[in-house]
Formats: structure tokens, C-alpha cells, sequence
């Protein structure tokens, strides 16, 4: 279960493999579905992860995909009829659910597109986005925060005996934002640098560290940390397992994880899994 960063949504995460397609954009280098083949035999999976998604899309609330229209690139399948909300595909008979979502629930997409106008209006100079939605941030935490645990509460009432993994984000914004390059679209385009060290401290870490503690208050649930291994893996990164605003094709990915950062979330939950099958 979860948002774009599970379900894959990207070109650079492989190819839609669903037909008829639903909107959600699950790809098959997504790491759901390099997990399965990983596992060959040995699971049965069940993705219903899905672009767009909120936690309250996982929860509670039936989801509109928006498959991949844009903007002057519409889809010519939109729109899509809704899905359920994805929790309604666990059973009492669920062992495993993994569950990577939040970002959408902070309203990540939308602030960058915000930092995208105000960095090119400010021509790359100081804060402009920081110093307009800075204030509005600890109150979106906090949401993600109440909802994630009711969240983790559901899913563990429709599957009492199942262990669940929360996924957390990876490393998107580097520590060192001097490796990025201002109106560099394959990069963040006309983010401003000090906008990312601030979208880097203030937004993304503490979107982690706010699922963190929640999966904390649950006996069930499990923190899958992406953060640290994909640390030198930026969007600004020469290897960079993040896609910039746009690809090497320039085509839209907006800041989501291509094939090696799905690969390297497959290996993390994967040995998640394994650590439930055999604890050390």
C-alpha cells in the first residue's frame, strides 16, 4: 500500500503493467512488484498502492486517480473511476502490509510547485518559499502525525496478527545543496539552494521522523528507514536514485524515485520481511 513512491508512477520506474489501466500507475520496477519477483513463489502479493495517494486514501477514504494527466498533457484514459480505499484489501488473513505514504497528506507536490514559482520570481535568491509557507508546515505534521496513527490503528484491526512495515522517504534534497545547480531541470529546477536546505531540514527530515514515531506507539508496526542509504543518491547526484522535476528525456517526474531508488527500497523491505520471518 501507499502513494507514488510505492506505487512507481515514473517512466524512469519502469512500464504501467496493469490493463485495463486504474490510474494508479503501479510500475514494474516499482519495488512492490521487484519484491514479488524476488520472492517468486514463496508470497502472494497484493498492490494496491496508488498515485496521488493520502493516508487518509489508505485508510478510510475511496481515491480518483489521476493517472498521468497534466497539465497541456492530458491522459487520454482520464479520468478513471475511483478505487477503494486501499485498506480494504487487508484481511484477517493478511501476514505482511507495507505501507508507504504521507507526503501527500503534507501537501509535498504542491509545495514544490509553490518553491518552483516563488525560486523563479526570486531569480534564485534567499528563501522565497520558506519565508511563504514556513509557518504552515509544523500544523501539516501534526495532521500526518494524527492521521498516520489511525492509519496504523485500522490496519491493525482488519489484520490483528500482521506485522507492518512503514515505509519511510528517501534522501531527496542532499546535505551539501551547493551539488545542485539553479534552473536545472533535471535537478529542481528554479528552487531556490537555501529553499532546499529548507524543504532538505524542515519539511522532508521531519516528515520521516514524524511516521518514525508514530510507527513507534505500535507493538505490530515496524520503521523501514530509506533515508540514510540513499543519502549520496539525491536528485542532485551524479547517481542519483531521485529523478529531478524532469527526466534525461524531459519528460515530468517531479521528484520521484526511478528503478535503482525502487531497487534499493526492495532491499530494505525485503530484508524487513526476512527479519519477521527468522528474527535475529
Amino acid at each position: 500500500m501507499g502513494d507514488s513512491y510505492t506505487a512507481g508512477v515514473i517512466p524512469a520506474a519502469g512500464d504501467i503493467f496493469e490493463s485495463p489501466r486504474d490510474g494508479c500507475e503501479r510500475t514494474d520496477r516499482s519495488y512492490p512488484q521487484v519484491i514479488d519477483r524476488d520472492f517468486g513463489s514463496l508470497i502472494d502479493l497484493t498492490n494496491v498502492s496508488c498515485g496521488a495517494a493520502t493516508i487518509e486514501n489508505v485508510t478510510s477514504t475511496a481515491q480518483e486517480p489521476i493517472g498521468r494527466n497534466a497539465p497541456g498533457n492530458p491522459d487520454p484514459d482520464y479520468p478513471f473511476p475511483p478505487v477503494p480505499a486501499q485498506s480494504e484489501a487487508v484481511t484477517s488473513n493478511t501476514d505482511v502490509i507495507t505501507v508507504g505514504v504521507g507526503g501527500n497528506t503534507l501537501g509535498f507536490g504542491d509545495i514544490l510547485v509553490k518553491c518552483l514559482e516563488l525560486g523563479h520570481s526570486s531569480e534564485g535568491a534567499g528563501t522565497p518559499c520558506k519565508d511563504d509557507l514556513a509557518a504552515r508546515i509544523p500544523g501539516r505534521l501534526a495532521t500526518v502525525s494524527t492521521q498516520y496513527n489511525q492509519m496504523l490503528e485500522t490496519l491493525h484491526e482488519k489484520a490483528p496478527t500482521a506485522k507492518i512495515l512503514a515505509v519511510g522517504y528517501p534522501t531527496v534534497v542532499p546535505d551539501d545543496t551547493s551539488k545542485c545547480q539553479y534552473n536545472n531541470p533535471q535537478q529542481f529546477g528554479s528552487i531556490t539552494l537555501g529553499d532546499l536546505d529548507w524543504l532538505r531540514s524542515d519539511v522532508l527530515e521531519p516528515l520521516n521522523t514524524a511516521i518514525e514515531k508514530s510507527v513507534a506507539t505500535q507493538d505490530s508496526a515496524t520503521f523501514v528507514d530509506l533515508y540514510d542509504s540513499s543519502r549520496n543518491h539525491s536528485a542532485c547526484d551524479t547517481d542519483k536514485w531521485i529523478e529531478g522535476i524532469l527526466d534525461n528525456d524531459y519528460k515530468p517526474t517531479l521528484v520521484h524515485p526511478n528503478a535503482k531508488g525502487h531497487r534499493n527500497a526492495a532491499d530494505h523491505v525485503t530484508q524487513a520481511i526476512l527479519n519477521i520471518i527468522s528474527p535475529a
